[in-house]
């Protein structure tokens, strides 16, 4: 069998975890949307990392390993959760009050500019090719035609909240490239210590802000808790931190623009959301954006 023949498969599978991911996290703006209704985003965001962290610790336990006991990798999962959950989650936690899902899912969705840039400009861990660039464009292109141009008619409205989303989408992107630290362990124990760093940081806080005892939370805002801390965080990080090291962070940031036609769809079937007349020809910039950004170069063969 031939190294390409072995490859093709291998690929394929990070590919459709790319997409799983994308799914999970396409589907966390409507899960944040119905949280923050009756409960306020320090306590929402608190209570989904605890309950990540908790549920990734027992099946960590249950898979017959341990989290890490160096003093170092724990400074570097800490240093994880600020950016990649306390900071960005909060921030899109308290956004959503006021901005929409969907213009926070296009918003949030550069994040492949940001870690491009990041690479271009300071970290160049990556190769940075011109595929790459044309990439980021075409995702960019595909976004605006999906949800519509006249999305961008509610950008300023909130512009501090809109802001707040773009600042966690560059938390998102330096932590994509921070995450490469982490190779070589278990994807799971990164997932859990940044979860388990992030109750340690947020529980005193919602205590001291929120008083959570005096809140009381609607069925749907519990239940879209559940399903967010579950589905759109132990699960979905999990998958991120393996595609972190099989696809690299710019390629896994890509899957930013498959959360759009996600979110959108997940809008259509169950919020009776409409598509703007271009979202199929979106869609299919999105998916060149997302096959220019992970797809490997063709290496060429030197003759024998």
């Amino acid at each position: 069998m031939t190294a390409s023949s072995t490859t093709t498969p291998a690929l394929a599978k990070e590919v459709a975890l790319l997409a799983v991911l994308a799914t999970l996290w396409g589907a966390s703006y409507t899960f944040i949307r119905i949280g923050v209704e009756t409960i306020p985003p320090i306590t929402f965001i608190a209570a989904r990392t605890l309950i990540a962290g908790g549920l990734l610790v027992a099946i960590i336990k249950m898979r017959g390993l341990s989290l890490p006991k160096d003093p170092a990798i724990w400074k570097r999962f800490f240093i994880q959760a600020c950016i990649n959950s306390v900071i960005p989650f909060t921030l899109i936690a308290w956004a959503e009050q006021t901005v929409n899902a969907g213009l926070a899912t296009i918003l949030n969705s550069t994040t492949p500019i940001f870690a491009f840039l990041l690479t271009v400009l300071i970290t160049r861990h990556e190769a940075v090719t011109m595929r790459k660039l044309l990439g980021t464009i075409a995702g960019v292109i595909g976004i605006s035609l999906i949800i519509g141009m006249e999305a961008f008619q509610e950008v300023g409205k909130e512009l501090v909240a809109q802001l707040a989303i773009v600042a966690a989408t560059i938390s998102y992107a330096a932590a994509a490239i921070f995450g490469r630290g982490f190779k070589g362990l278990d994807p799971m124990m990164p997932a859990a210590g940044s979860m388990i760093c992030g109750a340690v940081i947020l529980i005193p806080v919602s205590l001291v802000v929120d008083q959570p005892w005096t809140i009381a939370p609607s069925a749907d805002s519990l239940l879209a808790l559940l399903g967010l801390s579950v589905f759109s965080t132990a699960l979905a990080f999990v998958i991120y931190f393996r595609l972190i090291h099989t696809l690299g962070s710019v390629s896994t940031t890509s899957q930013a623009y498959l959360r759009v036609p996600i979110g959108v769809g997940i809008g259509v079937i169950f919020l009776g959301e409409t598509l703007a007349s271009t979202a199929l020809i979106g869609l299919v910039f999105v998916v060149i954006g997302v096959a220019a950004m992970t797809f490997p170069s063709r290496k060429k063969t030197v003759p024998a």
